[in-house]
């Protein structure tokens, strides 16, 4: 059935549609992502001797641009947040969390005792990350996720530092797509994680 409106009714219609829009305004509509969270089947696969060697972890330091929920995107000197698009939770803790299912899966020595737990360790592992964001090369160009990181064992007693590194991943998405986008930042900080793992089983003591 065609409904056919006079030109009054089209005006009324007209002014409630502005008044509704006043009241009940949509926001734009926002996608939620992860990254870095590994399956369940990988957690504890491998088998290490609990407690055999204990680290405890401090929550992870987050450079303040990338720390919250949003996705930071950098054109040269140019700034901006990818829009439609959110992390589920503020990065800060997606990486704690992941760091620690990486340990949990992968570390031959290290008991890990996350920032949750109050068990002691001798030593502590220290994570700043200075860098998290997809870089683009031009406008609309295929960005390339960039995570640096500042890693330290300190021992706890003599408050001094065992070991320090700097860890640089570089992960090119395989289209200018969020997606893609947050893929690569996935694949980025599970190769960050892995190679922090392997690098504090050597060094812890």
């Amino acid at each position: 059935m065609i409904r056919i409106l006079t030109r009054t009714a089209v005006a009324a219609a007209a002014v409630a549609a502005v008044g509704g829009c006043a009241l009940l305004s949509s926001p734009e509509p926002v996608s939620l992502y992860r990254f870095g969270a590994a399956p369940d089947a990988e957690i504890g696969a491998s088998g290490a001797p609990a407690g055999q060697v204990p680290v405890a972890m401090r929550r992870p330091e987050f450079v303040q641009a990338a720390r919250d929920d949003r996705i930071l995107g950098v054109t040269g000197t140019d700034a901006a947040y990818i829009a439609g698009a959110r992390w589920v939770a503020s990065a800060d803790v997606l990486f704690s969390d992941a760091l620690e299912d990486a340990f949990a899966a992968e570390s031959r020595r290290v008991r890990l005792i996350g920032p949750r737990e109050l068990t002691r360790a001798g030593q502590t592992l220290d994570v700043d990350v200075r860098t998290f964001e997809a870089r683009y090369p031009a406008p609309g160009a295929i960005p390339t996720v960039t995570i640096v990181a500042r890693v330290r064992l300190l021992n706890a007693q003599e408050r001094t530092v065992a070991a320090e590194r700097i860890f640089a991943v570089e992960q090119p998405a395989t289209a200018n797509r969020v997606s893609a986008i947050v893929a690569a930042f996935d694949a980025a900080t599970r190769d960050l994680n892995s190679q922090i793992v392997a690098w504090t089983d050597q060094n812890a003591r």
